[in-house]
C-alpha cells in the first residue's frame, strides 16, 4: 500500500512519501523537489510541471496555471469573470455551466474542465511518487486551503478520482503543517495537563491562512481558523507588474498588457525581483532583453519603495490574526509559539507585522515549502495499515457555520436550524429527529454569506423519501443523521423511520415514544444512544406506561448537490485522461526515437575525426560524413515531424554504415588480449608435454597416447594462430580483420576442452604398507598416508568405510 502526500499549490506542488526511514520529499525527473503547477497543451501531446513552465512564454495561450482558484465555480461566478480579464489563456463555459479552460490540443480547439486539468497535474505527481517508490500509487492524502467550501472540496475529490487516486483525506494546509510540527515533539504536555497553544501562519502564493492548535501528547486539536483568500504572493507580484507597466509606458512608450508574451515575461522577472528584495534592501535592477518590438527594458526598485507600494496589502495582514484571537478567546501570553510557512512568508514586511502583532519572534523550525506535503504523508501513514505510526489523534474544525432549513407545515413557513456552528469539531455526526406524515426536503446552506468567499451559500438539497404516517394516523418519527466527514464535506448520511409496533401482553417494552406535534425538531444529538436518553427524559408519565415496541426502517435519500459531477461525465473524463496519457507516451517514444538519430549523428561525426579516424578509409569517411550531414539536415526539415518507425529505420540505415567501423576499433582493442590468452594456454600445455618427455615424476602418471594428443592439438593451434597473425599484420586498420576476437576465444575454449583434463589429471593415491601392530599402540603418523592409516581398521589395517569416521579411536598426541 502506497503512503503518499500531495501538496497541490497555486504555483507549485510537492510530493512526500513514507519509507522505512521516515517521511521524504521526493524529486521529479529534473531532480527538483518542486513541481510547477503548470499544464501546457501542444499539437501532439501535453507537457506537465517543469516542462510546461518552460513553454509559458513560447506557448502562453495554451499553457495554464493558477487554475486551482476556479474549483467548484460556475462560469458566471463574479470571481471568475473578474479574474478572466487578467489571464493569458481563455476560459469557457462547460455544458454544465461550470468553468472550463479553452486551449488548442492535437490541433483542435478543446475545452477542459478544471477537474480534468487538476487531474492531469495529479497524474504527473502520481508518476513522480511511483518513480520514487518503484510501485503503483493509489492511496494518498491531498492538501486543500482551509477556506475551501463544500463545492470546491467535492471538485478536488472528483479530480483525484479522474487521476486514478484514492484520496483517503482532503487535509487543510494548516492542519497538515500542525501534524508535521507536533508528531515529532517529545515534550508535549500530558493529556490531562493544559495544552500547548501554537499558531500556524501560512502565507502562500494565492492565499493567507491562520490556525490555532492545541497540542497534548498524542493529540492535536484545531481551535479555530481564519483566512484571507485574496492575499498572497501573487498580489505582491501584481503590484510590481503594475509599477513597471506604468514605468515602461512612460519611458519606452510600450503597452505591455497588449502583448501576452511580454506580460508573462514581466511577471516572471517581477517574481524574481520580489524574492531578491526579501534578502536585500539596496536598489535592485530589473533587465529584460528584446522585451517588446526588439526593445531592451530596464528599471530599478528597492525594498522600502516596494513596501510603500504594498502598504494597502500589508494592512490586510493583521485582520485574520485579530479574528483568530477573538474566535478562540485567547490572550497573546497563552501562545507558546508562532510557526510561519509558505513561499510569501519570506517577504520581510509580512514577517515584521505578524511578529509585532504577537509580540514575539516567529518560529521557522519547519520547511516553509515542504511542510504541508510532509504533514499529508504523515496523515496517510496514520491511515495506512502498512505503517506503524505513533498514535496521534487529529480534530479539525468546520470553517463556516452550516444550517439546515425545511418547509414547516405547523409553523406555516420555513424553519431552520444551525447544525454545525463555526469552528465545530470535525469529522462529526449529529442526529436530528423530525415528526412527519409524508416525504420532506432538507436544504443545507452556509448561514453567514458575508464571510464566505463564494457567491452561492447553498450546499445542496436532500429529499427524504418514503415517509408514511403511523398506522394510527399520527406523525412518524424520522431520524436524520447529518455529517461533516474527514474531507470537510457535509452530507445527510442516513435517514430512518421509527415504526411503532404493539407488543404482546406481558412483553417488556423496548422503547416508548409519544406523538409530538408535527415538524418538531429535537435538539441535535451526537449519537443515537444520547438521542434515546433525551427522548425518554422528555416523555410524559402516561407514555411510559404504554407497552409498545419500535422497529427502524432505513429511508432512501435523493441528493441534489450544488456541486456534483454526473457519474457518466466522471467516467468520460477518466476515459479521456487514459487516452491522453497513452498519447503522451506514444509521443515521448517518437521523440526518443528522433533524439536517438540526432545523438548518433553527432556522436559519429565527432568520432570519424577522432578515435575512429584510423579505422575507416578516406573515401568511406567522406561518404559517411556526407550521409550524416544529409541526415542532420533532414531532421530539421522534412524529418522534423515523422512517425516513430521512420526514425527507427533512419537509425538502422546509419548504423549499417557506422557499426563496421566501430567493430574494427573494438576488434583492434580486444584481439591482442584474446591472442595473448591463447598463446599463454599453448605455452602452458607444451611445457607439460616437455616435462612428460623429460620423465618428470610429477607427470609420469599421464597416459602417453593422451599426452601425444595434447602435443598435436597444441602444435595445430599454434600454427593456426601464427597463420592468422601473419595475415592480420598485412591488413590495414581500415580493413575488416582476418580473424575476430570471438574466433580466437572459441579456439582458446576448444584447446582448453581438449587438453586441460589431460594435464591436470591427479596422481593416483599410494596404498600405505600393512602393519601388524595393534592400532592402540600406533603413534601419530605424519603426512597424507598417516592420516589414511589412522582411518583404517585397528584390527586388520584395512581402509575403513567412509561412514565409520565417527568411530575413530581417541588418541593423545604430543
Amino acid at each position: 500500500m502506497s503512503v503518499v502526500g500531495f501538496d497541490v499549490g497555486f504555483q507549485s506542488c510537492y510530493v512526500a512519501v513514507a519509507r522505512a526511514g521516515g517521511i521524504e520529499t521526493v524529486a521529479n525527473e529534473y531532480s527538483d523537489r518542486c513541481t510547477p503547477s503548470f499544464v501546457s497543451f501542444g499539437p501532439r501531446n501535453r507537457s506537465i510541471g517543469a516542462a510546461a513552465k518552460n513553454q509559458v512564454v513560447t506557448n502562453c495561450k495554451n499553457t495554464v496555471q493558477g487554475f486551482k482558484r476556479f474549483h467548484g465555480r460556475a462560469f458566471s461566478d463574479p470571481y471568475v469573470q473578474a479574474e478572466k480579464s487578467s489571464l493569458v489563456f481563455d476560459l469557457a463555459q462547460m455544458p454544465t455551466g461550470t468553468t472550463g479552460i479553452k486551449v488548442m490540443y492535437m490541433e483542435e480547439e478543446k475545452v477542459f474542465s478544471i477537474e480534468q486539468v487538476t487531474a492531469m497535474l495529479l497524474t504527473k505527481l502520481k508518476e513522480t511518487a511511483e518513480a520514487a517508490l518503484k510501485k503503483p500509487v493509489a492511496d494518498c492524502v491531498i492538501s486543500v486551503p482551509s477556506f475551501f467550501t463544500d463545492a470546491e472540496r467535492r471538485s478536488v475529490m472528483d479530480a483525484a478520482q479522474i487521476a486514478g487516486l484514492n484520496c483517503l483525506r482532503l487535509m487543510n494546509d494548516t492542519t497538515a503543517v500542525a501534524l508535521a510540527y507536533g508528531i515529532y515533539k517529545q515534550d508535549l504536555p500530558a493529556p490531562e495537563e493544559k495544552p500547548r497553544i501554537v499558531v500556524f501562519v501560512d502565507v502562500g502564493h494565492a492565499g493567507y491562512q491562520v490556525s490555532v492548535c492545541a497540542f497534548n501528547k498524542g493529540k492535536l486539536k484545531v481551535l479555530g481558523s481564519a483566512f484571507d483568500p485574496e492575499l498572497g504572493g501573487k498580489d505582491f507580484d501584481e503590484v510590481l507588474v503594475k509599477y513597471f507597466c506604468e514605468e515602461f509606458a512612460q519611458k519606452y512608450k510600450l503597452d505591455v498588457r497588449s502583448k501576452p508574451r511580454a506580460l508573462v515575461r514581466l511577471y516572471q522577472e517581477c517574481e524574481k525581483l520580489k524574492k531578491l528584495m526579501s534578502a536585500n534592501s539596496s536598489d535592485l535592477p530589473l533587465n529584460i532583453e528584446c522585451f517588446m518590438n526588439d526593445i531592451d527594458v530596464s528599471g530599478t526598485l528597492n525594498r522600502a519603495k516596494f513596501e510603500e507600494f504594498c502598504a494597502e496589502l500589508l494592512t490586510k495582514v493583521e485582520a485574520p490574526l485579530r479574528s483568530i484571537m477573538e474566535q478562540t478567546r485567547l490572550k497573546k501570553d497563552d501562545i507558546y509559539a508562532v510557526e510561519i510557512i509558505g513561499g510569501a512568508s519570506r517577504i520581510t514586511a509580512i514577517k515584521e507585522r505578524i511578529s509585532k502583532f504577537f509580540g514575539k519572534e516567529l518560529s521557522t523550525t519547519l520547511n516553509a515549502d515542504e511542510a504541508v506535503a510532509r504533514g499529508c504523508a504523515l496523515q496517510c501513514a496514520i491511515l495506512s495499515p502498512a505503517f506503524k505510526v505513533r498514535e496521534f489523534s487529529i480534530t479539525e474544525v468546520v470553517p463556516y457555520p452550516i444550517s439546515l432549513k425545511w418547509t414547516s407545515a405547523a409553523d406555516e413557513g420555513i424553519s431552520d436550524c444551525e447544525v454545525f456552528p463555526k469552528n465545530h469539531a470535525a469529522p462529526f455526526s449529529k442526529v436530528l429527529t423530525f415528526y412527519r406524515r409524508e416525504p420532506f426536503s432538507l436544504e443545507a446552506y452556509y448561514n453567514n454569506p458575508k464571510e464566505l468567499p463564494y457567491p452561492d451559500p447553498t450546499m445542496g438539497q436532500f429529499n427524504i423519501q418514503k415517509v408514511v404516517p403511523q398506522p394510527s394516523g399520527e406523525s412518524s418519527k424520522v431520524k436524520v443523521k447529518v455529517r461533516v466527514n474527514v474531507h470537510g464535506v457535509f452530507s445527510v448520511s442516513s435517514a430512518s423511520l421509527v415504526e411503532v409496533v404493539k407488543s404482546a401482553e406481558g412483553e417488556e417494552p423496548m422503547e416508548t415514544d409519544t406523538p409530538a406535534k408535527e415538524d418538531e425538531v429535537k435538539s441535535p444529538l451526537m449519537a443515537s444512544e444520547d438521542n434515546k436518553q433525551e427522548e425518554k427524559k422528555n416523555e410524559p408519565p402516561q407514555a411510559k406506561k404504554a407497552k409498545v415496541k419500535t422497529k427502524t426502517v432505513d429511508l432512501p435519500i435523493e441528493n441534489s448537490l450544488h456541486w456534483q459531477l454526473a457519474s457518466e461525465t466522471l467516467n468520460l473524463f477518466v476515459e479521456n485522461e487514459g487516452k491522453m496519457i497513452m498519447q503522451d507516451k506514444l509521443e515521448k517514444e517518437r521523440n526518443d526515437a528522433k533524439n536517438y538519430v540526432e545523438e548518433y549523428v553527432y556522436e559519429m561525426r565527432d568520432k570519424l575525426h577522432g578515435v575512429l579516424e584510423n579505422f575507416v578509409s578516406e573515401a568511406d569517411r567522406d561518404s559517411f560524413s556526407l550521409k550524416l550531414e544529409d541526415t542532420e539536415n533532414w531532421l530539421y526539415e522534412e524529418g522534423e515531424d515523422q512517425q516513430k518507425q521512420v526514425y527507427i529505420d533512419k537509425l538502422a540505415e546509419l548504423k549499417k554504415l557506422g557499426e563496421p567501423i566501430q567493430n574494427r576499433l573494438m576488434e583492434a582493442e580486444e584481439r591482442p588480449k584474446a591472442l595473448n590468452e591463447l598463446g599463454r594456454q599453448i605455452q602452458q600445455y607444451m611445457k607439460v608435454v616437455e616435462a612428460y618427455k623429460a620423465k618428470d615424476e610429477l607427470y609420469d602418471h599421464l597416459d602417453e597416447l593422451e599426452v601425444m594428443k595434447v602435443e598435436k592439438q597444441g602444435n595445430e593451434t599454434m600454427t593456426w594462430m601464427n597463420n592468422k597473425m601473419n595475415l592480420q599484420s598485412k591488413q590495414s586498420l581500415s580493413q575488416d580483420p582476418v580473424v575476430k576476437a570471438q574466433e580466437i576465444q572459441a579456439k582458446t575454449k576448444e584447446l582448453y576442452s581438449a587438453c586441460n583434463h589431460v594435464v591436470t589429471k591427479p596422481k593416483p593415491k599410494v596404498e600405505p604398507p600393512k602393519e601388524e601392530t595393534p592400532a592402540e599402540q600406533n603413534g601419530p603418523v605424519n603426512g597424507q598416508e598417516g592420516s589414511e592409516a589412522q582411518a583404517g581398521n585397528p584390527e586388520k589395517g584395512q581402509a575403513a568405510p567412509e561412514n565409520t569416521e565417527a568411530k575413530l579411536p581417541e588418541m593423545d598426541i604430543d
